[in-house]
């Protein structure tokens, strides 16, 4: 997933670092130059608000204190709202080279992507398949789905149900692969203009698909409801295009149309208002989110909500964009290092409790969990992260 908004990595030996950059500016100080200027302060209160969702969603699998139940009852839609985030973030980047260049810089592209995801989620596989004490659930499916990020498709999570979250990060990193070269194909065959459209019909494709989808699963036996759901509604990318879609949109008005940008410039807490009331209504309408309402078009509604929030933390005049937070940042910031363990987390913390006699489905347990998921969080954004984001800046310096 792409859970990052800015790198700051800079020359920390340039002698003229103090008052002005480097003649011929390394890598690093280009992103350092171009990231000053398009700091979304709005996005960081954004993705700590999703990982907090999917915290509280996923802590109903364990041992929990009741309010859990009605409180994180609509955590899934986290992960909504990071495939609304990771749509804009990087068809933003992609856009903004577009426009300066005329092309998608590939290599650098990619080298990026690399090294902000792999290390850290190839450290955490490994965990799963080398100590199974580390598993919240019994099985994992074959190690060659998550190698090739194809997880996700056929996931039967009730027999296979240990890493069950790392679907979502295999639906970005097939978003990561495919984006750039669809839109250096767009810039070939110059259709680039047409992207609402096909963009919408991106969305309409997910909702055809999640009714056909519906019809099978509908007259499947109770005892066998919820695996076929998740497995053909709640998982397949085809199912799952909304978010990133909508993402790309905001990405693509925010760098091409000075209406779009306009009309959000002055209007940011009225966004951020409507985004907000149009949430509420869209959890009610998937209150039961194995509904036919909720299965066929409540990700649109949830995705269509959480993108009107996007707007307005990019508009610059909403409460939402302009109040920085130093716990939203950095929750932000370790939002994907969290994402990844958080389960393995959470299952140790609770099996060690139990072990000592410890009532688990307290408040006081679930605030001990918490914290250690953040504090893994900082373990992998200073023993993994940055030495691969070191590594990354050496060879985009080559």
């Amino acid at each position: 997933m792409a859970f990052q908004v800015v790198c700051h990595q800079g020359c920390a030996f340039c002698p003229h670092r103090l008052r002005i950059f480097c003649v011929f500016p390394t890598f690093a100080q280009k992103q350092t130059m171009e990231n000053t200027s398009t700091r979304f302060y709005g996005l960081d209160h954004l993705r700590a608000l999703a990982i907090l969702l999917v915290l509280m969603f996923h802590y109903r699998s364990f041992s929990h204190p009741s309010w859990i139940d009605n409180y994180g009852r609509f955590g899934w839609t986290g992960v909504d709202l990071f495939f609304v985030l990771s749509g804009f973030l990087i068809s933003n980047q992609l856009f903004k080279e577009i426009k300066r260049d005329n092309k998608v810089h590939l290599r650098n592209f990619y080298i990026k992507r690399f090294f902000r995801i792999i290390p850290p989620y190839l450290f955490v596989l490994g965990l799963y398949f080398a100590f199974p004490f580390f598993r919240e659930r019994e099985a994992l499916p074959p190690l060659w789905k998550f190698i090739t990020f194809s997880q996700n498709l056929g996931l039967d999570v009730i027999h296979h149900g240990a890493f069950s979250h790392a679907w979502s990060l295999c639906i970005e990193e097939q978003f990561y692969l495919l984006l750039p070269l669809f839109l250096l194909f767009s810039l070939k065959v110059k259709v680039l203009n047409k992207l609402v459209v096909i963009v919408l019909f991106l969305i309409l494709v997910s909702i055809v698909a999640r009714f056909i989808r519906w019809e099978e699963v509908i007259n499947i036996n109770t005892k066998n409801f919820w695996q076929e759901w998740y497995m053909k509604i709640y998982y397949p990318t085809y199912t799952r295009l909304d978010g990133l879609s909508i993402g790309v949109l905001i990405g693509y008005l925010y760098q091409y149309s000075t209406q779009f940008n306009s009309f959000i410039r002055s209007r940011g807490n009225q966004l951020f208002i409507l985004g907000l009331l149009l949430l509420a209504l869209s959890f009610w309408f998937c209150i039961d989110p194995a509904s036919e309402k909720a299965s066929i078009f409540g990700f649109t509604f949830v995705s269509f909500s959480f993108g009107l929030l996007v707007v307005a933390a990019i508009s610059g005049s909403s409460l939402l964009s302009q109040k920085k937070s130093f716990i939203t940042s950095q929750l932000a910031s370790l939002s994907y290092a969290i994402y990844l363990s958080h389960k393995g987390v959470i299952h140790m913390v609770q099996a060690g409790l139990n072990h000592l006699h410890f009532k688990t489905s307290g408040n006081i347990v679930l605030i001990i969990a918490l914290i250690c998921s953040i504090l893994t969080g900082l373990l992998f954004k200073y023993i993994i992260e940055k030495p691969s984001f070191k590594l990354r800046n050496q060879l985009l310096n080559k």
